[in-house]
């Protein structure tokens, strides 16, 4: 499943499942099929996401690799809140600049 979120004042954005529930969630909106953020709800909401965001940045990477698999693998990739969440808050912002909301359905 896919959430898509739009807006009035930018591009669509679309997210997986998974990162879409993490999103809604953090903003305290109930993940389902559709939804809004309404613009007098936008600043809240992006100062719940900057702080998730921080959170999320004080807690080390989860390794999922035991030391032998660290060992073979130059690196590894872990994609954090922050790339995730930032074409949505910019949403968000740009959204509120405009005072328009932010739906989203699935």
């Amino acid at each position: 499943m896919l959430y898509k979120f739009k807006s009035r004042a930018a591009a669509d954005l679309i997210m997986l499942e998974p990162q879409g529930r993490q999103i809604l969630e953090i903003i305290g909106k109930t993940p389902g099929a559709n939804g809004i953020v309404t613009a007098a709800q936008i600043p809240a909401a992006i100062a719940a996401l900057e702080a998730a965001v921080l959170a999320d940045e004080a807690q080390p990477a989860v390794e999922d690799e035991t030391e032998e698999e660290a060992a073979n693998n130059e690196r590894k990739d872990t994609v954090r809140l922050r790339q995730r969440a930032a074409p949505f808050i910019e949403m968000l912002r740009r959204s509120a600049a405009e005072n328009v909301d932010v739906v989203w359905g699935v």
